[in-house]
């Protein structure tokens, strides 16, 4: 996630990582510099970004917290108290962002809070806010928002997978059965935003009564499609308070 943000900004990025190999990789191809250690990194950026395992937060906050300026995190299962925690007296951020943000085609959740630094906050916003759409929360929400958006592209794969393979089934050759289901999900997905997310509208006008698309829906209810993206969220929040 850390390169998907980093190509989605396009910026020459101050980086480190404990294999040298893909920080040195990440520079190369953006631009900037691979730096030694994540000291090196909070001293000479006006924003950290942490990007590590959850677990790491103590220890890499002991690198990084004495020269920050500013943290924004996308840990998973890491709540703003605890970044406070770790990164007392300097603003922190929340957010969790999903795989697309790489193209800036992105959905971003932030998680609220009272305001640090009216000019940073802001700055800090507008930047992840340029890598799609950036949707401010209660933290309370955070990690059902992570269920829909940041595990959302591999359940998008998997529906188009599965397109596919039907197609497949059919006779339908793979190569161009994925073009038609990939430019399928790409345009509807601009038409609902288009018409203010109506998707109760987008079928209606696609389903006539009794015709193909209606039976088709209705294999698909049977088949549990609805109960099976239930499971998932319960399968994600599992043992979340």
């Amino acid at each position: 996630m850390a390169r998907a943000l980093a190509r989605g900004w396009g910026r020459p990025v101050l980086c480190a990582d404990p294999v040298a190999e893909r920080a040195r990789a990440l520079a190369g191809e953006l631009g900037g510099e691979a730096l030694p250690d994540n000291a090196a990194v909070a001293a000479a950026a006006d924003l950290v970004v942490l990007c590590h395992k959850p677990a790491q937060l103590a220890a890499v906050a002991e690198q990084v917290a004495p020269a920050a300026n500013a943290v924004a995190s996308i840990l998973a299962a890491t709540p703003l108290d605890a970044l406070r925690e770790a990164y007392p007296g300097r603003p922190v951020y929340r957010f969790l962002p999903s795989l697309p943000v790489e193209i800036r085609q992105g959905a971003l959740v932030q998680a609220a809070a009272p305001e640090q630094d009216a000019t940073k906050d802001r700055e800090v916003s507008e930047l992840f806010g340029e890598l799609g759409a950036l949707v401010v929360l209660e933290e309370r929400l955070i990690d059902v928002a992570m269920a829909l958006m940041s595990c959302g592209p591999a359940y998008v794969a998997l529906v188009a997978e599965a397109q596919i393979d039907a197609g497949v089934r059919r006779g339908v050759p793979a190569e161009q059965g994925a073009e038609l289901v990939i430019q399928t999900l790409a345009g509807t997905a601009e038409l609902l935003r288009r018409r203010g997310y109506d998707t109760l509208a987008i079928r209606r006008e696609v389903s006539s009564p009794g015709g193909l698309t209606a039976r088709g829906l209705d294999a698909l209810e049977r088949g549990g499609l609805r109960a099976a993206f239930s499971d998932a969220m319960d399968a994600v929040l599992e043992d979340r308070p």
